[in-house]
């Protein structure tokens, strides 16, 4: 008996590979399981529209009950997987209900850093789009807001507690919290961005505590420092969910360890893909596990068609493309920055909304990274200079004439 493809997670990764098997004209059964109780839901728009109203939080939904079964997809939502037996091919569900599978897709995503200030309530974190509808219900309560943490997630959050109307603070110990992902140009831009809109920012120093209850909290900095705060948001990076494949045999280490293909090792017809899947990048050294939605969806197409063609098997190759939009700002970058030996500067950093670019070259004077600030039409060409593997001087020459 045929048991068919069965996908453990219901977020991007996992909907796009289950609608990608179809797409490849796999004819077997998928079966598609969630942690989760609701529909499944993209990740993005929680930080960024449906956390200010923009969005109606069913339009985040990636894939409704109709179109699953249109799709020949069996979903088995709020039932999340506890461990995987390989020697019998068998995924064991929380609800105590063991699924046989001929291939196998982990896509369990990631989850927040588990914040380590736990007051007797106030403290926040974003993941799900339960996360998200309680924390407009704070915002929509007005008070004071820490953020602690201002990369990506954090600094949408704050901007969408500012749109709210709440009087925001935003806290990392990193000078400069997105530099590593942007560069200093444009990550101290965006560092600068919260000023620009009232927001106040304390980079550089850590916290000490965070004591209180909702709508009554002080979070005491490093320096000493008391900010009094109504709710706490805590975005402190992320934690891949392979807990639950421990003593299963596939290899786990802060991921499950994949080939070129995204096939896991330890094990055959299991594959991984999205935020929990460590892979070895083909333009750097060393394997990487990448927490981003473009990475998620295109794996999920390679590890779609591997299953569905064994016979053609393709080797995963990423865009390597991040974007995020911060109060009217949006940043771009694609590429590996990781490789750059030279960088030069396009456009003028200067004024309230700037329109710059960096581009990055590598040792071999090859266009390795771009990261564009507020300018589509020059990240559009630069890209496609990147998917070219454009000479610097080739770059340098285009890009000047934008």
């Amino acid at each position: 008996m045929r048991h068919g493809v069965v996908i453990v997670g219901s977020s991007v990764a996992g909907v796009r590979a289950a609608r990608a098997l179809r797409a490849e004209g796999y004819p077997g059964r998928i079966t598609l399981v969630g942690a989760e109780q609701g529909p499944p839901c993209d990740r993005p728009p929680l930080s960024k529209q449906v956390l200010t109203g923009a969005w109606a939080p069913e339009r985040a939904a990636l894939l409704t009950a109709q179109a699953a079964l249109a799709d020949g997809i069996e979903l088995r939502l709020g039932a999340p997987a506890l461990a995987l037996d390989l020697d019998i091919r068998r995924v064991l569900l929380a609800d105590g209900d063991a699924l046989p599978y001929d291939d196998l897709v982990i896509a369990t995503g990631a989850s927040p850093r588990p914040s380590p200030w736990r007051p007797e309530s106030g403290v926040y974190q974003l993941r799900t789009l339960a996360d998200c509808l309680a924390l407009k219900e704070r915002f929509a309560a007005g008070g004071a807001v820490v953020m602690i943490g201002g990369g990506f997630i954090g600094a949408e959050t704050a901007a969408a507690a500012h749109a709210a109307g709440c009087a925001v603070t935003v806290v990392d110990p990193v000078r400069v919290p997105m530099e590593r992902a942007t560069g200093p140009v444009v990550g101290g831009l965006l560092a600068g961005l919260h000023g620009r809109h009232g927001v106040a920012a304390r980079f550089g120093v850590g916290v000490r505590a965070v004591t209180g209850q909702a709508g009554d909290l002080t979070v005491t900095l490093s320096d000493g420092t008391a900010l009094q705060a109504g709710t706490v948001v805590v975005g402190i990076g992320a934690m891949p969910n392979d807990a639950w494949l421990g003593g299963s045999g596939l290899v786990v280490a802060d991921g499950v360890v994949c080939d070129a293909h995204l096939a896991a090792a330890g094990a055959e017809h299991v594959f991984a893909v999205g935020d929990v899947a460590r892979w070895p990048h083909p333009d750097l050294a060393a394997p990487v596990r990448s927490e981003h939605w473009t990475n998620a969806a295109d794996q999920a197409r390679c590890a779609a068609h591997n299953i569905a063609h064994p016979d053609a098997l393709e080797a995963y190759r990423p865009s390597d493309y991040v974007w995020s939009d911060q109060y009217d700002w949006k940043v771009q970058v694609a590429g590996q920055r990781a490789n750059a030996a030279a960088e030069w500067v396009i456009g003028d950093p200067a004024g309230e909304r700037p329109q710059v670019m960096v581009a990055h070259a590598d040792a071999d004077g090859q266009l390795c990274a771009v990261v564009c600030l507020n300018w589509p039409r020059a990240f559009v060409q630069s890209r496609r200079l990147l998917d070219q593997r454009a000479s610097a001087a080739r770059a340098r020459e285009l890009l000047a004439a934008l």
